[in-house]
């Protein structure tokens, strides 16, 4: 069954000058500000279409390492995923990096590179963002 998800932004201005909030509406778990400085310079306490990019990469990304490793009989005790997504203005997205270190009982470390590998190709947002440069550092932690 599809599942579709919603997210709307509000904007007041011009891109330099302007700002709005972006509402998470599908959960309804909040409304977060938005604008061109806490997109291209520092945060100070708003996010940035990238920030929510990094967010939907990293959980999907420990999904789907999840599922494989879960399916290849070795499931995982614990993965933490950290996705940077890189934005230069004017030129746009130019790389995510995903760190992902995970505990996995009984698995090679082969088996865990090559799943974190499979992962990276395989999962819905990698898919959705296969025109950006993908990097991973993939770290087996002891159990």
């Amino acid at each position: 069954m599809a599942t579709t998800r919603t997210a709307t932004t509000q904007w007041k201005g011009a891109l330099l000058d302007g700002s709005g909030t972006v509402s998470l509406d599908s959960s309804g778990i909040g409304t977060f500000e938005v604008s061109w400085p806490s997109r291209a310079e520092q945060a100070n306490g708003k996010t940035s279409p990238e920030e929510l990019i990094a967010a939907a990469h990293s959980s999907c990304y420990s999904m789907a390492l999840s599922h494989g490793l879960a399916g290849a009989g070795t499931p995982p005790q614990s993965v933490q995923t950290k996705a940077d997504v890189t934005f230069q203005p004017g030129e746009g997205i130019t790389g995510i990096v995903i760190s992902v270190r995970a505990v996995v009982p009984g698995i090679s470390e082969a088996d865990f590179q090559a799943a974190a590998e499979n992962a990276k190709k395989n999962c819905p947002v990698s898919k959705a963002l296969a025109g950006t440069t993908i990097t991973l550092n993939a770290e087996l932690l002891g159990s």
